[in-house]
């Protein structure tokens, strides 16, 4: 959550509403996930989702789709690439035990941007705290709008 709580409040997250100490929560179980990937953690991607949930990638000609336990397993395999997933601006809806995000996001391969798209987190409230149930995501390699978390480095 290093990176993306300044921003989350700059982009009015504080603003949402009587929800605001839950939409944090809900906000920092999704970084917890990218902060998951770039560290190809696998046993921290587990503590934040539900394993038998879906990730499930929408490409313009394919569509993938694999469990959360499986794409967990995935990143003890490729500890030779940096990830660093990114998102901003997300739109959280909670009713209750479950919750939403919906967020524009860029992606980075050892350092370099490979595409951007949406990400929709499907989480659930347990006695645990919030988790993923389910990962629907964009892949989109044209098209891409400047991130506004790169204004800094202007």
């Amino acid at each position: 959550m290093r990176l993306l709580l300044p921003i989350l409040m700059a982009s009015g997250l504080s603003a949402m509403g009587a929800n605001q100490p839950e939409e944090t929560a809900v906000v920092a179980t999704v970084q917890k996930f990218f902060d998951s990937m770039a560290a190809h953690d696998p046993d921290a991607a587990r503590a934040v989702i539900l394993p038998e949930g879906r990730v499930i990638g929408a490409r313009e000609k394919q569509t993938t789709n694999i469990s959360q336990e499986q794409f967990a397993a995935n990143l003890a395999t490729t500890k030779n690439r940096a990830y660093l997933e990114r998102m901003w601006n997300p739109k959280v809806l909670i009713r209750g035990p479950i919750a939403q995000v919906w967020a524009e996001y860029d992606f980075h391969l050892d350092g370099r941007f490979t595409h951007c798209g949406i990400d929709s987190f499907s989480l659930v409230k347990t006695a645990y705290g919030w988790k993923i149930a389910g990962i629907v995501y964009t892949v989109e390699t044209t098209g891409c709008a400047k991130s506004p978390l790169d204004a800094s480095k202007e």
